[in-house]
């Protein structure tokens, strides 16, 4: 499908930030006063931040409010509850941190449980297509899940854990690449079966059904060449897990620790651009491109 810029800020920032809130909702760091105001702020942004960049990519942003009430049926609609639950949930936490230096344990957990349920929820919006059979995997969930736990862990000074959870983020993440290349051969979708003229004999097509693109060539058929993809796997790879892994063992200084950040978050959207260029929607089979 077609990378667009604000869905890969949307799931890598917003995976971030919901990330730390997990953290800070669990208690680490233990921090009161001004520093706990600086851990929320950021956390905020990140997460408020990519969730605003993903209106970017509808196509009326002012009906966005209307997705609310598909919660039934649509995961965006309930990530949006959930991240709105959160968001709430963990303000009032907060507060009680940065203004009055207590801490609401059963507050802070719940607003973790909710963190970490945004975060599943974006997942299922990708997780749950049938027509993207390399996002509907059930790894897809768990990459997104072990992304943001990563960052998290990260972003709060949690090094122990850290260095565990970036080291399970990039084995998830790489699992998630070979799995993924199998996954549109292996669901058996093909022309003859799209079209149901398999019995019939060899399908093939005979031209384009027009000569120009249009909505579903332009978003859903994007083609990234092999070679390309190899480079910036390893390339995503290496940001994202290896270089912040190295720097943590590193002697402890916050210049490393902010180094290791920046380059986890670059790896991350490294990915996520492979994620969405990588989407092989069946409608391509129609157009020739797969």
């Amino acid at each position: 499908m077609h990378p667009a810029p604000s869905v890969i800020l949307f799931t890598s920032l917003s995976g971030l930030g919901f990330g730390l809130l997990i953290f800070l909702g669990l208690g680490y760091p233990d921090v009161t006063g001004w520093t706990a105001f600086a851990f929320f702020v950021l956390g905020y942004l990140l997460a408020v931040g990519g969730l605003s960049a993903s209106t970017f990519h509808l196509g009326h942003p002012e009906r966005a409010l209307k997705a609310f009430t598909q919660w039934k049926t649509s995961w965006l609609s309930r990530e949006g509850w959930l991240s709105v639950a959160t968001l709430i949930v963990m303000a009032l936490y907060g507060a009680g941190l940065v203004f009055f230096g207590a801490r609401w344990s059963l507050l802070g957990w719940i607003g973790a449980g909710l963190s970490l349920a945004t975060v599943l929820a974006t997942s299922m919006i990708y997780a749950q297509l049938k027509t993207v059979p390399r996002w509907n995997l059930p790894l897809t969930p768990v990459m997104f899940v072990a992304t943001a736990l990563a960052g998290g862990a990260l972003l709060s000074g949690q090094i122990t854990a850290a260095l565990a959870l970036l080291v399970l983020a990039g084995l998830v993440q790489a699992a998630y690449w070979v799995t993924g290349d199998r996954a549109l051969a292996g669901s058996g979708t093909t022309l003859a079966s799209a079209t149901g003229l398999g019995p019939i004999g060899s399908v093939r097509a005979f031209e384009p059904p027009h000569t120009g693109s249009n909505y579903l060539t332009r978003e859903m058929v994007f083609v990234v060449a092999r070679r390309h993809v190899a480079k910036l796997r390893v390339i995503a790879l290496a940001l994202m897990a290896v270089v912040p892994v190295v720097l943590l063992l590193l002697p402890f200084s916050h210049a490393l620790a902010a180094v290791a950040v920046v380059c986890h978050l670059a790896g991350v959207i490294t990915a996520r651009w492979l994620f969405f260029a990588e989407a092989e929607h069946v409608v391509g089979l129609y157009y020739g491109r797969r």
